[in-house]
């Protein structure tokens, strides 16, 4: 299980409502070259996992023809998505397939997830669905990118009372617009 989120400079995921706005300023193509190396890592993921909010995020954008420039689209709206939602009761995805919806049982559904898959679950954003995989010790690979925008305050990656005997560091890179990318493994010894 992956758990990739973009993070300000000062560590914080979202605000201090856990919205996500650190790209507000960004130009459409100051992603590019992280954008190359995450549809590099994208070859081996399985399955998108999203909890509601993001999934609505992602569905407003990925299945457009917005995206279309984008090179990360065919690779994302090819995967298979999981929405983990109490309130939805289905989620298309476009034209493309749509996601299956769990509407409670996280932990479980990922552990068997992750027992019958070959390559690798990734999470985006999805916060509270993020503290529940820490919490149970599913979480193999954290990958923070950072941009740099400072927040002040509000959400971090990690749910409150979360502790981590260690992360260990496996890659770090610099891309363009001031993209730092950092990629820990985790011993999934956490506790809270």
């Amino acid at each position: 299980m992956i758990v990739h989120q973009f993070v300000s400079a000062d560590g914080f995921a979202g605000d201090e409502s856990g919205e996500f706005a650190l790209f507000d300023d960004t130009s459409p193509n100051a992603t590019f070259q992280l954008d190359q190396e995450t549809l590099e890592r994208l070859k081996g993921v399985d399955t998108i996992l999203l909890g509601a909010n993001t999934y609505r995020m992602f569905a407003a954008f990925w299945p457009t023809t917005d995206s279309d420039p984008e090179v990360l689209a065919p690779r994302i709206n090819e995967l298979p998505k999981i929405v983990v939602s109490s309130t939805l009761e289905e989620a298309p995805w476009g034209e493309f397939e749509p996601a299956l919806v769990l509407a409670d049982g996280a932990a479980d559904a990922v552990r068997r997830l992750k027992a019958d898959l070959a390559g690798d679950i990734i999470v985006w954003g999805s916060l509270t669905l993020t503290d529940t995989l820490f919490r149970e010790g599913l979480v193999d690979v954290v990958r923070l990118v950072i941009v740099p925008r400072v927040l002040g305050r509000g959400r971090g990656v990690f749910p409150d009372g979360y502790t981590d005997a260690g992360l260990t560091l496996v890659r770090t890179g610099s891309y363009d617009a001031g993209l730092v990318d950092i990629e820990y493994r985790t011993d999934r010894k956490a506790s809270i």
